[in-house]
């Protein structure tokens, strides 16, 4: 798949924490190298860099603010930079993974809510998918990153769920218009994580933490290494043939 036959690359925004972090790490288990964004702590980024080498495959940290779409030429330069850095004038993977929290609902959403989840969530996406296709390799996989929160409904989330609903359509029509480079397009839907995400109310407060695990059939909530592995893995040669799937890692939140 690779231009260069020793090894894999993977771009992956939002990798500093959570489960961009999480997807880092495991890939670099894997083999794969990685170029991964971070939005501010470059301390952060500089230590999953650090893990991701001793793990097996270096990674380069890029700052970027995805939701800053005029950002995105100066970007890509960065990233021809990374990838010749690296050996390589094409990358294989791409995981969208870099998103914001809104408490917004819907008697108190603003437009500058809705602008604001528009622009990471979905314009960020479908832009920078779009300008990055030029360095993709044929065959390649693409992974969006959605939320349990476009299937059901939870109080303040009404502008974040149907954001991320708006990118599993998304994700559908990429797989349709990217199918003559073999290049497939998938989107993985966490429930709630234990993460900073959101102000870290699902790792931080125990009442809620309790109340998501009680809806959860687990019997739990999930981690950042219970939803890594999954995109990992449907970025491997062993999920070839899933494709314009939404696949939920929730532990059977709301069945």
């Amino acid at each position: 798949m690779s231009d260069n036959t020793k090894f894999r690359i993977a771009l992956i925004t939002g990798g500093s924490r959570g489960i961009g972090r999480d997807t880092v790490l495991r890939l670099a288990k894997r083999g794969v190298r990685s170029i991964f964004t971070y939005h501010a702590n470059r301390a952060e980024a500089d230590k999953v860099s650090a893990l991701a080498a001793e793990a097996g495959a270096p990674a380069i940290a890029l700052q970027l603010d995805t939701g800053k779409a005029a950002s995105f030429d100066d970007f890509i330069l960065r990233v021809r930079a990374a990838l010749t850095e690296m050996g390589a004038a094409r990358f294989d993977y791409l995981v969208n993974n870099a998103g914001t929290s809104s408490g917004a609902s819907f008697t108190n959403g603003t437009e500058a809510d809705l602008d604001a989840q528009f622009a990471v969530h979905f314009k960020g996406v479908f832009l920078l998918s779009q300008k990055l296709l030029p360095l993709i390799n044929d065959g390649g996989r693409i992974v969006n990153i959605s939320s349990g929160l476009a299937r059901f409904a939870y109080p303040g989330r009404a502008v974040y769920g149907p954001m991320k609903a708006a990118v599993e359509a998304l994700t559908r029509y990429m797989a349709l218009e990217l199918g003559p480079r073999r290049i497939a397009v998938n989107v993985v839907a966490p429930g709630a994580i234990e993460t900073d995400f959101s102000g870290g109310v699902v790792r931080d407060n125990p009442e809620v933490n309790k109340a998501i695990a009680g809806y959860t059939a687990l019997g739990r909530v999930g981690l950042p290494e219970d939803v890594g592995p999954v995109i990992a893995g449907l970025l491997s040669d062993d999920f070839g043939w899933i494709n314009a799937q939404r696949i939920e890692v929730a532990g059977g939140i709301h069945i």
